[in-house]
């Protein structure tokens, strides 16, 4: 059952995303006091009484946007017009009625859907007194409230109830949580939109272009996905406050994505930017599909066996990751991709039983066992076992941990990989000493 869509619509800069940020309880969208950072449309899932809605924050009606993406912006805004339930529209009480809160009030006239007057920026009760000019616009007396000090939340709250009824019910959770990320302009949001069947992302040659972190429901198979589009990230010393702030949210992207996918141009060389990306999905310990988009640009130029020698010189890191090549502009290989990531959440959900893992040991073990640092006793790993999942933890009895070296842990989890399904995602291992008994089937 599709949920209630509540559209946040309104001029530049009368507090939109911090309206959005103020009803979900959580900052979602970006506010800053420079009118149009707001470009695509930004959706989250809202509870209300027991109740659920999705509400979409929009761009400004009639923004001027500085790198001329006006016509995207209304777009976008259209497209969230035309799924709404209910229209929030928002209006500035310290600025008195402008020009364009009478286009945007035109604009929502010739369509047939209900709408709420909301007077934001009452942050002072007398104020109050100034929102009754907005009657005007022609619908009613608005509702004031004061977004960023979260004033008139639980009023909102309930004339949202009074429209549209009890809600939704809870939404399905997804099957997996998606983050794509890279560097500008390497087609983000038009795997996204490949994705979602539909133009949800602003597509554009600009570089920068999307500037939140989007969620964006779709479905495959039936079963429920999200994918996570983020912001393209830029050299550190290139940076801007809004790219900063862009970059903070697709690191929290990757921290709650199950599977990353790191898209990467492949008609751009890897630069530091897919380096501090890859570095930041190796901190989370998250599974990542390395993505080559605008593979119908590039493969007469190289074989993909050839990209791929590449890949595992400029990202040895990586070197355990899957390689796809899509082309996200037509969907080609998407599917493909999609379900290569699923194969990598499912890895990283796999839980091994104790006696397997300790077959594994005994291999390792046989292949090579630790050597001991110059002076001290040696090293005995007694027996493994594995207390996570998602990523996958794995704990190795010994007599002294400190004595494993950084390099026998990166040959016991490359190994690992070779003698386990968990061949494609990330591990975490750790050493303790031992207590108790050897478990039955560990290795002594």
């Amino acid at each position: 059952m599709a949920l209630p869509v509540v559209v946040i619509v309104g001029r530049p800069n009368v507090g939109k995303s911090s309206l959005l940020n103020m009803l979900a309880g959580e900052r979602i969208s970006i506010v800053d006091p420079r009118a149009g950072i707001t470009r695509d449309r930004v959706a989250t899932v809202v509870e209300s009484e027991g109740g659920y809605f999705e509400l979409v924050d929009t761009g400004g009606v009639g923004v001027v946007d500085a790198d001329h993406l006006e016509e995207h912006v209304e777009r976008q805004i259209r497209y969230a017009i035309d799924r709404a339930s209910l229209v929030l529209f928002v209006v500035d009480v310290t600025a008195g009625i402008a020009a364009l809160d009478q286009r945007v009030a035109d604009l929502l006239r010739r369509l047939d859907r209900p709408v709420v007057l909301v007077a934001n920026k009452v942050d002072d009760p007398k104020h109050e007194s100034e929102a009754a000019e907005f009657v005007r616009l022609g619908y009613g007396e608005p509702l004031c409230v004061s977004a960023l000090h979260g004033r008139g939340r639980e009023a909102l709250h309930a004339r949202i109830r009074t429209v549209l009824g009890p809600g939704g019910p809870a939404p399905e959770p997804p099957v997996m949580k998606l983050a794509i990320v890279g560097k500008r302009n390497a087609g983000k949001s038009t795997l996204v939109n490949a994705l979602a069947g539909e133009p949800r992302m602003i597509v554009s040659e600009v570089p920068g272009t999307t500037r939140d972190a989007v969620d964006v429901r779709f479905e495959r198979d039936g079963r429920q996905f999200i994918a996570i589009d983020t912001a393209g990230v830029r050299k550190k010393s290139s940076m801007d406050d809004i790219d900063f702030y862009s970059y903070t949210r697709a690191l929290r992207s990757i921290r709650r994505a199950d599977v990353v996918m790191l898209l990467i141009d492949a008609l751009v060389p890897i630069a530091e930017v897919d380096l501090k990306l890859a570095e930041a999905v190796l901190a989370e310990y998250k599974p990542v599909v390395l993505t080559i988009n605008k593979w119908d640009l590039a493969k007469d130029l190289a074989a993909a066996s050839d990209f791929g020698e590449y890949l595992g010189r400029v990202l040895p890191q990586l070197s355990y990751a899957p390689i796809t090549f899509i082309t996200a502009k037509t969907g080609k290989n998407v599917d493909a991709a999609v379900d290569v990531a699923l194969s990598l959440h499912k890895q990283a959900h796999t839980r091994l039983p104790t006696a397997r893992l300790n077959e594994a040991l005994q291999r390792i073990l046989q292949l090579r066992g630790p050597s001991a640092k110059r002076g001290t006793r040696p090293v005995k790993l007694y027996y493994a076992t594995q207390v996570a999942t998602a990523p996958p933890t794995i704990v190795t009895f010994c007599n002294d941990p400190g004595l494993v070296r950084d390099e026998y842990r990166r040959f016991m989890e490359n190994r690992l990989r070779e003698f386990t399904p968990l061949r494609e995602v990330p591990l975490r291992l750790w050493f303790r000493p031992r207590s108790g008994r050897t478990p039955p089937g560990g290795a002594d």
